[in-house]
């Protein structure tokens, strides 16, 4: 599918992943120019989905800060009919969403058949933020658990609960943008030093970095424990947003191009029903 598939087997390590393109990349004009292309092929496909109405399109976003995951939502996805696509953004949990067990969130927001849906960011927080702060657990209100299994068991219920959305028509694609500590960093100064970003920026983001260490290695086991062929798991290099959002556009639509969807056709009854349908409307008089 995509160079930047994490294997199923299990024995990915993040340190093999790049977050910067390989030698040879595209100018950035180049890379703007196939994205406008991808864009008019998502146009097309995302209506055939819809026509089609037998699957739903789920796409999934982790990355650490500044990665770049609004932008390539929004460039990737531009001119998609927005009737036909959702994008919701999971952040602290609710306390009505506390009340629920950690998939219950996202579940309410899963994309019907004909529609895509997107999470920007998702219940793998559940084994991201919450296990680097697992102070966290303790809001969560769980009647019992044990810290050294707990995790193994969310990982389960994850590959368990992608298992049965792939089985019943969702096609799953997880993206990891994969952006290095530098460039991180550089990604928060420019926030801070341009008035038209400051917004975008919070203290919180540079406290977390002193974490990413352990950040790292719970991508590490996540996207060993849950990239399957069912719901698979892309590294994609963000250090270059014009062609992290390229790469993430082509795996979009070579998938839709892959589920071999078509417009629903028409039986000859109905042809011959249409024919007398425009017969009927041509014979109209403007008086009528």
């Amino acid at each position: 599918m995509s160079d930047y598939l994490v294997p199923f087997d299990g024995t990915s390590r993040v340190s093999e992943f790049s977050t910067t393109p390989p030698d040879g990349v595209d100018t950035e004009k180049k890379l703007k120019k196939q994205l406008r292309e991808i864009n008019d092929d998502l146009y097309d496909l995302q209506r055939v989905l819809y026509a089609h109405n037998k699957y739903s399109l789920l796409l999934i976003f982790q990355a650490m800060d500044a990665a770049g995951k609004d932008s390539t939502i929004r460039t990737v996805m531009r001119g998609v009919n927005p009737a036909g696509c959702q994008v919701f953004s999971f952040k602290q949990p609710s306390a009505e969403e506390l009340d629920h067990d950690f998939l219950w969130r996202s579940a309410t927001r899963l994309p019907e058949r004909g529609r895509i849906g997107i999470f920007n960011r998702s219940y793998y927080e559940e084994v991201l933020v919450v296990k680097v702060h697992p102070e966290y657990l303790d809001s969560q209100r769980i009647p019992e658990y044990d810290l050294d299994s707990i995790w193994q068991q969310r990982y389960a219920s994850i590959r368990d609960h992608e298992r049965h959305l792939a089985q019943n028509g969702t096609v799953i694609l997880k993206f990891w943008l994969n952006v290095s500590r530098s460039e991180q960093k550089e990604r928060f100064l420019s926030r801070l030093t341009e008035p038209a970003k400051n917004w975008k920026f919070s203290p919180s983001d540079v406290k977390e970095r002193q974490y990413w260490d352990k950040y790292m290695d719970a991508y590490e086991i996540l996207l060993n424990e849950t990239s399957r062929q069912y719901a698979p798991w892309f590294a994609i290099p963000a250090d270059n947003k014009p062609f992290m959002r390229v790469q993430v556009g082509r795996i979009i639509r070579d998938t839709l191009k892959n589920l071999n969807m078509s417009y629903p056709s028409v039986s000859q009854s109905d042809l011959e029903r249409f024919e007398q349908m425009q017969t009927m409307l041509k014979q109209e008089t403007d008086s009528n």
